[in-house]
């Protein structure tokens, strides 16, 4: 007869089970959503790197959590982590505290895009659901202005999927936890294929 655990022990194989469990959801979701995924991000890429090459410049914005993955995308592009890449021109319009503390509400991105975007340039809006109303609002001065306009949203994109952006991308996930992660690995795969295109500057003329 095998020994019972001891309560320290049931304890440990109880979290290393939720752990399991964790990281099978998470990876499950992620496999589903780049599979679905795949040609639409290459498509996206090649936008993106052609507005780079036209001298854009990347603006990214979000809510709480989504803040500071702004500001992730934006260093990304500016201090790019693999050596010889280029640095891309990137702001997060969330770092400056002044202009979203003057005009707190729905329009406080979009009067950042009304003053500092130009056609050429790039706007990201990440929303957990879809449903931040700042972000969409900014993403259709962004839109009418003839930036580039991508969007990272989860559940079932919420409003922000129907605004008719350039690129939508849906985590079909209402776990906010699990919707960042893919999130994290898709704008990592953005910066990736986006330099990949520019050693192939060729493609980008037109």
């Amino acid at each position: 007869m095998a020994a019972q655990p001891t309560p320290e022990e049931a304890q440990g194989q109880a979290l290393a089970r939720i752990v399991a469990a964790r990281f099978a959801q998470s990876n499950a979701l992620a496999e589903r959503f780049f599979a679905a995924e795949a040609g639409h991000i290459a498509e996206a890429c090649w936008a993106m790197a052609r507005r780079f090459h036209q001298g854009g410049r990347l603006l990214a914005f979000g809510n709480g959590a989504c803040a500071t993955d702004a500001q992730h995308i934006a260093v990304e592009f500016v201090h790019p982590v693999i050596v010889g890449k280029r640095a891309l021109p990137a702001l997060a319009l969330t770092n400056n505290s002044a202009a979203l503390s003057a005009a707190s509400g729905p329009a406080e991105f979009a009067r950042q895009i009304a003053a500092l975007a130009r056609p050429q340039d790039i706007a990201v809006g990440l929303s957990p659901d879809g449903g931040c109303a700042n972000v969409l609002a900014a993403l259709d001065t962004a839109r009418r202005r003839g930036l580039l306009t991508l969007a990272l949203t989860g559940g079932d994109g919420g409003q922000i999927a129907a605004a008719g952006l350039d690129h939508c991308f849906v985590v079909p996930s209402h776990d906010p936890a699990a919707v960042q992660e893919t999130h994290e690995t898709l704008y990592h795969v953005l910066w990736e294929l986006v330099h990949v295109l520019f050693e192939h500057e060729g493609l980008l003329k037109g």
